[in-house]
């Protein structure tokens, strides 16, 4: 076939191909997405909620416009208002205007709100393997329990045991790895920390008083004033980037690298009939948004703390990491907490039985990947 014929039989061809697609038995939708310049008249934001407005009442364990941890529930807010379209409107409240910070619980138990956002280990009075569910020393990183949350039994273990309290848990941040705490004076060793008054709060707090601390728990507001007065003798808080607005290098100038907090998760939890009542739609939304959430603070955590920690340089404040002795102490004190805890609730140990499996399999992962990289990098 010569190439005149070949383009004569193909134009007849794509005539008859497109004169089929055209009659009533073939016919096909037009995409107006793939023409730009026919006119979709498809209404821009519909939602089918849209003439049924939800409202959901959220109380913070934060001050208002708290950085990161309180702008991040804000944004979240934000967020699902403009997923919605407008037909959820999450009301935020944070500390002591609704209820108390740590009454944030209860209150969404009881179904006097809907829905808080703080940390799973402020409720360990409630039931000690709350704790775990916001990490453990020497335990997970905020990528490892984001795994073992999403793709391991977390989500589930933690789900179960709320519902004793009527309640429903997503993940709402991470404050990644968290620094050592800041020290009056020097830690040379082990002995420099018997008796030494220190606030730390959850599991951590249980290890150092292991190792001869005095934990002392004290609201935000008093830290810096305690510290300055000699109430107390050092304290923990989170990072760089939180640590340097609370001023703590003023009166302690020793700060230390942590492992007691090494991927801390907050949460966004719902009372399970507030949950129950919204609409599908409106759950997923929801669960996207807190997901967004979930990963955005730990970005954003990094993103200031590794600038935050400059400024601290340029202030002259002495980093320091934990003599070995204290190091080999808080392991050997951590395995005394957990099997002490294991032994009083049996919740406990079947969590913490899954965060171990888990964690030995990351740790193998991570020893052949993330720890060699970093030593070469």
């Amino acid at each position: 076939m010569n190439r005149r014929d070949f383009i004569t039989t193909a134009s007849l061809a794509s005539v008859a191909i497109a004169t089929t697609g055209c009659n009533d038995n073939n016919r096909q939708a037009i995409d107006y997405s793939k023409h730009p310049d026919k006119k979709d008249h498809t209404a821009k934001n519909v939602n089918i909620n849209r003439n049924k407005k939800t409202t959901i009442k959220l109380a913070t364990s934060w001050p208002a416009h708290f950085p990161i941890m309180g702008t991040g529930v804000e944004n979240f807010a934000k967020r699902v208002k403009e997923i919605s379209g407008g037909s959820l409107d999450i009301k935020i409240y944070p500390k002591n205007v609704l209820v108390p910070a740590l009454a944030v619980f209860d209150a969404t138990s009881s179904g006097e709100i809907d829905a808080f956002h703080s940390g799973p280990y402020y409720w360990k009075g409630k039931n000690s393997a709350f704790s775990l569910y916001s990490g453990t020393p020497f335990g997970f990183t905020c990528e490892e329990i984001n795994s073992w949350m999403i793709y391991g039994d977390g989500l589930k273990l933690w789900r179960e045991q709320y519902a004793n309290y009527n309640l429903y848990p997503l993940l709402g941040g991470n404050t990644n790895i968290q620094m050592g705490g800041w020290f009056k004076k020097e830690i040379k060793s082990l002995a420099d920390m018997q008796g030494l008054k220190m606030r730390i709060p959850g599991l951590g707090g249980e290890v150092f008083a292991k190792m001869g601390v005095n934990p002392v728990l004290l609201p935000a507001g008093e830290i810096y004033t305690s510290l300055e007065r000699g109430v107390i003798d050092a304290t923990e808080w989170v990072g760089p980037a939180l640590d340097i607005k609370m001023g703590f290098y003023k009166v302690a100038p020793y700060y230390y690298s942590g492992w007691h907090e090494p991927g801390s998760v907050l949460e966004l939890t719902f009372n399970k009939h507030s949950w129950s009542k919204l609409a599908n739609e409106h759950q997923a939304m929801i669960e996207v948004a807190s997901s967004e959430m979930n990963a955005l603070m730990s970005y954003e955590f990094h993103a200031q703390n590794i600038q935050a920690l400059q400024k601290l340089k340029e202030l002259n404040v002495t980093l320091k990491s934990f003599p070995k002795d204290v190091i080999q102490a808080g392991k050997k004190a951590l395995v005394e907490v957990i099997d002490e805890q294991s032994a009083k609730n049996k919740e406990f140990e079947k969590v913490y039985n899954s965060i171990y499996s888990y964690l030995q399999l990351s740790k193998a992962w991570s020893d052949v990947s993330t720890r060699e990289f970093l030593n070469v990098r």
